[in-house]
């Protein structure tokens, strides 16, 4: 990958962040930690993965993407709203009366969205139904899905595992965010899902572990997807919770609350002075 799309990817990125954080404070609730820590991978997928067209949002050729952590709706939102879905400023409308923008994704009422989810596991599970229609109809299109590491906690989330290796899924790409922390503490300490890679293996996946952080690395993950044959394959991102706000990185109190009048300045600064940097760097 080259460096000018990398930056650019960067400058997504830190959009994607402002956009979270100027949802959540409007709205006076939401969950920012882990909405920031998967702004980079969609940065990644809606400017340089997914065959999608704001034009024509429900073409039945669109690649799909399933947000199956539906709570992190903010981040996916403001990617969405930067690959012109709806005006950037709709964000600040999250979760108010009136808003297309609820606190979980809605099919029904935003444009971009392939399915409504927000319960844990059931969203990996439609992203699975969808791939075995592509297969079915013969249908070129891939269907990617984003999962939460607490979230595979949940029971269905390992039937929907088998059901993707059963059927032989190779149009199926999971992203776990493997941010090591969910609303009621650490991971490891609530109800530790590891080794992730190994029990997804054992399920008959493909998968592939990276830097959640690291356009590059997520580049060779995802083009070593396209060439698997009759696997579904899984990239685990390693990330960071709240990532891009430095009191919010890795605090488990910032997984469901909204910041403050004092709190949003201080992130918006942050955010925006990045973004400044980022922007005074291209060529």
């Amino acid at each position: 990958m080259d460096k000018k799309l990398v930056r650019e990817l960067e400058i997504d990125a830190a959009k994607i962040r402002i956009g979270i954080i100027e949802g959540v404070y409007n709205a006076k609730c939401g969950h920012p930690g882990g909405a920031l820590s998967i702004a980079d991978v969609l940065a990644y997928l809606y400017k340089h993965r997914l065959n999608v067209d704001p034009k024509d949002p429900n073409s039945p050729t669109r690649d799909r993407m399933v947000l199956s952590k539906g709570h992190s709706a903010p981040a996916l939102y403001a990617a969405l709203a930067l690959r012109g879905f709806f005006p950037f400023e709709t964000l600040k409308t999250l979760r108010q009366s009136g808003s297309m923008l609820e606190g979980h994704p809605d099919c029904n009422k935003v444009p971009g969205i392939d399915a409504s989810t927000g319960s844990l596991g059931q969203g990996f599970s439609q992203a699975c139904g969808m791939a075995l229609a592509g297969k079915i109809s013969c249908d070129s299109y891939k269907v990617y899905t984003i999962l939460g590491d607490g979230e595979i906690q949940e029971g269905m989330v390992w039937e929907a595992a088998m059901f993707a290796s059963h059927y032989k899924l190779d149009n199926l790409v999971a992203i776990i965010d493997n941010n090591g922390l969910q609303i009621d503490g650490k991971l490891s300490e609530v109800m530790s899902p590891y080794p992730i890679d190994e029990k997804f293996e054992s399920f008959g996946w493909n998968v592939i572990t990276i830097n959640g952080h690291d356009f590059s690395q997520m580049e060779k993950a995802f083009d070593a997807a396209e060439r698997v044959i009759e696997k579904p394959t899984l990239i685990i991102l390693k990330t960071t919770k709240g990532k891009g706000v430095d009191y919010m990185e890795n605090a488990v109190e910032w997984h469901g609350k909204a910041p403050g009048e004092e709190d949003y300045l201080r992130a918006i600064k942050q955010l925006r002075e990045h973004l400044e940097e980022l922007e005074g760097g291209v060529e």
